[in-house]
């Protein structure tokens, strides 16, 4: 898909740090395992990240992930729609670091130089690490509340969308072919 003009922003989602702090996640991870807390998550910036227009890059430490590192201790990632990617660090690098670098080699790419870089995670210590490549923070609470404020507009989008006169065929059309319609419903010859 070719994408006409850059998202508004990237966005950089520490993973577990995030699975840590939401109370819906944590249960999930504690009640099933971690890899169903992973899968949750990734189904709710899917559909946040492509309301938003934001490139989300969410990133998880490879230590956890069993297995999911590529060979050799490579960091790998998956491509999961044109607004998400999962990325797994290389075993023994942490989702900081990696997302550290990511806002070291984004800031020095000029041609994104105007565009939103976004970190969540509620870590104090990588929120302040993260400022000074020019990034802004969103805490794991930040990010929750504006995923439920973000749902609830895409209802309420869908739901005008449902209730509009204007979403009508009959609207669309030509008067002169309105006319003929209506002529023929009532048995009028043409």
């Amino acid at each position: 898909m070719v994408r006409s003009s850059p998202p508004q922003a990237v966005l950089l989602v520490d993973g577990y740090n995030i699975i840590g702090t939401w109370p819906s996640l944590q249960a999930l991870r504690d009640g099933q395992n971690l890899r169903s807390a992973r899968q949750q998550l990734v189904n709710i910036l899917i559909n946040y990240s492509a309301f938003r227009g934001y490139e989300t890059q969410l990133v998880f430490d490879a230590q956890y992930a069993n297995g999911t590192q590529g060979r050799g201790g490579h960091s790998r990632h998956e491509r999961m729609t044109h607004t998400l990617s999962v990325h797994y660090t290389k075993f023994g690098e942490t989702a900081d670091s990696y997302i550290e670098k990511s806002c070291s080699r984004f800031r020095q790419d000029m041609r994104r130089f105007e565009q939103r870089l976004i970190v969540a995670t509620s870590d104090r210590a990588q929120q302040l690490t993260v400022v000074g490549y020019g990034a802004e923070c969103m805490s794991a609470a930040q990010l929750a509340a504006d995923v439920d404020l973000a749902r609830q507009q895409q209802l309420s989008k869908q739901g005008q969308t449902r209730r509009s006169p204007n979403r009508l065929l009959a609207n669309h059309l030509d008067p002169q072919v309105r006319q003929q319609l209506a002529r023929l419903r009532r048995g009028d010859r043409c």
